[in-house]
């Protein structure tokens, strides 16, 4: 038998296999790549569906149509309240605590207002199942010898943080994105709100065309106005709906909106004019934060710029007269 010559290697890797194994990942990405392309679905459809059972709700006055569905959430209202009295019973809930985790869900998008009961209770439970597995892992089977003891009592502490932020800190992370993708489509809501107003639409009408129109961009703010839109239509007072929507966005802007939109309603005011200066204000107010972003860049790249590429600076100009002073002083002891 022949024995085969081995492939050249680099760094004891063999660049035949190497370059196999990296054509084969490139081949599967471009694989992937196309799938997801010519599967891309729709973002809005799943927010469609639960704005329409949302209208559906609206119309019909019960929380739920079928018997099924009705039953499930009478069930789970049942465990929340069950839950709710061991918590009160504990003396660690009070309604104030309630209303302000609500608020903190209708932040991050989540509308069902039973979840806050169970994020307070995970400030409970989280804390106890961390601490104990921390307790387990670093002292019981001593998982970590090397760990002096602040390392261990240090680990313990951030165990037992993170069991009880945690769940305000998820919460936080997400409204805070969401407001961010909402900020960034508000002045073009406002411009197409502007246009329809001027064109004749209601206000409602005028809502749920900007939700149709700015749906794909920014699917977070076209699913506000688009449940805006509805509870417009079915909801007793006008601006009980208007209110739902501040309430659901942490954004003072919103706010703003929210405030010119009920003038509007109470004294008959020339809507279009109103969110054409706020639509410019906003304008303005985004290119003012471009700009302070901007005049921050210089100060944030000082210490990068010390630490990083300085030093290669130096080294690059003066390595060659170092290296030629060093030569010359080796030298001379020879002459």
């Amino acid at each position: 038998m022949i024995n085969q010559a081995p492939g050249p290697t680099l760094l004891g890797f063999d660049v035949v296999l190497v370059g196999t194994i990296l054509a084969g990942v490139a081949a599967l990405a471009v694989m992937f790549a196309i799938y997801a392309a010519v599967t891309v679905k729709d973002p809005m459809a799943k927010r469609v569906r639960a704005l329409n059972e949302r209208r559906d709700e609206l119309k019909s006055g019960i929380v739920k149509a079928s018997a099924k569905k009705r039953q499930s959430l009478v069930r789970k209202t049942e465990q929340t309240e069950k839950m709710k009295e061991k918590l009160e019973g504990m003396k660690v809930l009070q309604q104030s605590q309630i209303e302000e985790i609500q608020q903190k869900l209708a932040h991050a998008g989540i509308r069902n207002k039973e979840l806050a009961v169970y994020v307070i209770a995970g400030r409970i439970v989280l804390p106890l199942l961390l601490g104990a597995l921390g307790f387990t892992l670093i002292y019981l089977i001593d998982y970590f010898p090397d760990w002096g003891g602040m390392k261990r009592v240090g680990a313990m502490g951030a165990l037992l943080f993170l069991g009880y932020k945690g769940p305000e800190l998820f919460l936080k992370n997400k409204a805070s994105k969401r407001t961010n993708l909402i900020r960034k489509g508000l002045p073009d809501a406002l411009d197409l709100l502007v246009i329809c107003a001027e064109a004749g639409l209601t206000v409602d009408a005028a809502f749920n065309r900007v939700a149709k129109e700015l749906g794909r961009a920014y699917p977070e703010l076209g699913d506000e106005f688009a449940l805006t839109a509805i509870e417009l239509s079915f909801l007793g007072e006008r601006k009980m709906a208007f209110n739902n929507l501040a309430y659901r966005v942490d954004l003072e802007a919103v706010r703003g909106v929210v405030t010119t939109m009920v003038q509007t309603e109470r004294y008959g005011t020339p809507l279009a004019s109103a969110l054409r200066v706020l639509s410019a204000e906003f304008r303005n107010e985004r290119m003012m934060r471009a700009e302070e972003k901007a005049a921050r860049l210089p100060a944030i790249m000082t210490v990068p710029l010390i630490l990083f590429i300085l030093p290669v600076l130096f080294i690059v100009i003066l390595g060659p007269a170092a290296c030629s002073i060093s030569d010359a002083f080796a030298a001379k002891p020879g002459r």
